[in-house]
């Protein structure tokens, strides 16, 4: 197997181990989080947590060092505006992804703790989910639509 192939393996790999762990967590939390009960929610909380931990969390770092190597590999140069628009997008998902991860440990720790101490979810918990829940929506279109800056690696400017 060439160079060619193995990175790009890699960077489909971990672009599909992100999308659809986000997306699958994404639903399981959220529809969980609709239900209401306590301990579902905890469960549910703690798996997206260690989702994120075990899946998204390595392929976040490996997405952005394969897509260098491709490029440097493909002749890119960082001015192409396909690339730049990519990266800029890359970029705004880590900046939704970053308080998304803090936000799903805090809702985790509070929806135990409710479950430990036998309570309600507290206002805090429902405050997190709803900032959660925006943050994911701009960070899901801009993923799809670096799927398709990838593909069609189009002319965009200059």
């Amino acid at each position: 197997m060439n160079a060619y192939v193995l990175l790009k393996t890699v960077h489909i790999l971990s672009s599909t181990l992100l999308f659809g762990t986000g997306l699958g967590t994404a639903f399981f939390m959220w529809f969980t989080h609709r239900t209401g009960q306590v301990a579902a929610i905890a469960t549910a909380a703690r798996l997206t947590v260690l989702a994120d931990f075990l899946f998204t969390t390595p392929a976040v770092i490996v997405q952005p060092i394969s897509g260098f190597l491709l490029m440097r590999l493909m002749g890119f140069d960082l001015h192409t505006s396909w690339l730049q628009l990519s990266i800029a997008l890359y970029l705004f998902i880590g900046a939704c992804w970053l308080p998304v991860v803090w936000l799903q440990w805090r809702a985790r720790n509070l929806a135990l703790a409710a479950l430990r101490d036998n309570k309600p979810l507290p206002s805090a918990y429902y405050r997190c989910m709803r900032v959660w829940f925006a943050l994911g929506w701009p960070a899901f279109l801009a993923t799809l639509a670096i799927f398709w800056l990838m593909v069609g690696k189009p002319t965009l400017w200059g």
